[in-house]
């Protein structure tokens, strides 16, 4: 009994590994650090190529961004329920 005890702990770690991942991955805190990187990555490029208003023209292509990774879990859907009535 030793054993299936292990492989059902195992198992239990394992799914509450992937709770937490999943978890992360649609989590707010996760989507404003990207936001953030994403904005000062931009701001950078912009003051590198010496583009007008870098601070106020990064906000455009950082706000693209987020509402395009924000949108993912709505295309998700609608692929996995495409894909799930294939044979």
């Amino acid at each position: 009994m030793g054993n299936v005890e292990k492989r059902l702990d195992s198992i239990e770690k394992r799914n509450k590994k992937v709770e937490l991942d999943k978890a992360w991955e649609t989590s707010w805190t996760r989507r404003i650090i990207i936001a953030l990187l994403t904005y000062v990555t931009i701001v950078l490029f912009f003051l590198v190529a010496q583009l007008p208003n870098p601070l106020i023209n990064s906000i455009v292509p950082t706000a693209g961004f987020v509402l395009s990774t924000m949108s993912l879990p709505f295309f998700k859907g609608l692929w996995i329920r495409y894909n799930s009535r294939k044979p």
